[in-house]
């Protein structure tokens, strides 16, 4: 059998409009039977993960929460409809403990005790209504910043203070990042220590074709060099985060547009060797059944979703 996609990102709304051009206004009138119907897309996938970037965003929840207001959509807990529906498909689900301040602000973001500490309240809260449910396996922090050579000293210590505070409320859930500078890694003894340090259970690290600063040819090389660093440093499973989009034109200023499934395919074949588990970003927006009635994206996303499901059932 194909080595296929072990995951996928989900989000409630695309952070960046001009990005989510085909399917915010779709995804933005949702009902929690759409939500559900998606839920059961990934899973008809054989996908066993979900990671929900953004609990919050542009200073509104998606739960009731006494951080943010609740956002203005359809659906009065989509996170409850999320976790609810992976229950029934034992997909497990990683929450995103973001974005609790500007999202284009990453740097700032970790540093600020404001924001941290808006949200480790919210964290609580997501804690308290919803760590029941079988589904919800772990934490992603999503406020994400470039790998240049390592990480620096102010991602190292957000990550290990969110861990930390992970583990206080919930300490049978999981930690997850997925960092970008895959291809200005570093992997010398110093970046192996920095790992042995880092508090965290997965690292999914963004192959960055489908932001153009990759070309697929060399991510089996990247990823060999990372799978060499986390085997010596014994600490962080190491996963992949391919991207399975192109842009419509200028990268972060235009739409996302689902790419080939050949070149997907390549992607997924560069990094099975390497890679414990492999996570795209994302069946939302850029895969839909033809004969969807929750249909969100582009026109071609039908043609990536009938390709991909066809390498997986041979």
């Amino acid at each position: 059998m194909n080595r296929k996609l072990d995951g996928t990102f989900f989000e409630f709304h695309h952070h960046n409009t001009l990005e989510g051009k085909y399917w915010n206004p779709q995804i933005d009138q949702f009902t929690a039977e759409n939500w559900r119907e998606k839920v059961r897309g990934i899973s008809s996938l054989g996908m066993e993960y979900i990671v929900l970037m953004a609990t919050a965003l542009y200073d509104k929840c998606y739960f009731k929460s006494s951080v943010f207001p609740f956002a203005d959509i359809p659906c009065i807990d989509p996170i409850e409809e999320l976790l609810q529906e992976a229950d029934n498909c034992n997909i497990k689900v990683f929450l995103g403990n973001g974005f609790y301040g500007d999202w284009t602000k990453a740097n700032q973001n970790i540093t600020s005790k404001e924001v941290i500490n808006r949200s480790f309240k919210a964290m609580e809260e997501l804690a308290t209504l919803y760590a029941h449910h079988k589904s919800f396996y772990g934490w992603y922090f999503p406020d994400e910043t470039c790998i240049i050579l390592r990480y620096s000293k102010e991602f190292m210590n957000y990550v290990n203070l969110c861990s930390a505070r992970c583990h206080l409320l919930t300490p049978d859930k999981k930690t997850l990042i997925a960092p970008y500078g895959t291809n200005l890694v570093m992997a010398n003894s110093k970046f192996i220590r920095q790992l042995t340090e880092l508090d965290v259970d997965f690292i999914a690290y963004q192959d960055e074709v489908g932001v153009r600063k990759t070309k697929v040819d060399r991510t089996k090389r990247l990823f060999e060099k990372l799978r060499k660093a986390h085997d010596k440093a014994g600490r962080s499973e190491l996963w992949a985060d391919i991207e399975l989009f192109d842009f419509e034109g200028m990268v972060y200023k235009s739409a996302l547009l689902p790419t080939s499934f050949q070149r997907i395919q390549k992607q997924i074949e560069n990094v099975a060797p390497y890679a414990d588990k492999i996570l795209g970003y994302q069946y939302l927006g850029l895969m839909n059944p033809p004969d969807s009635k929750s249909f969100a994206g582009h026109n071609d996303s039908t043609i990536l979703y009938e390709d991909y499901k066809n390498y997986i059932e041979k």
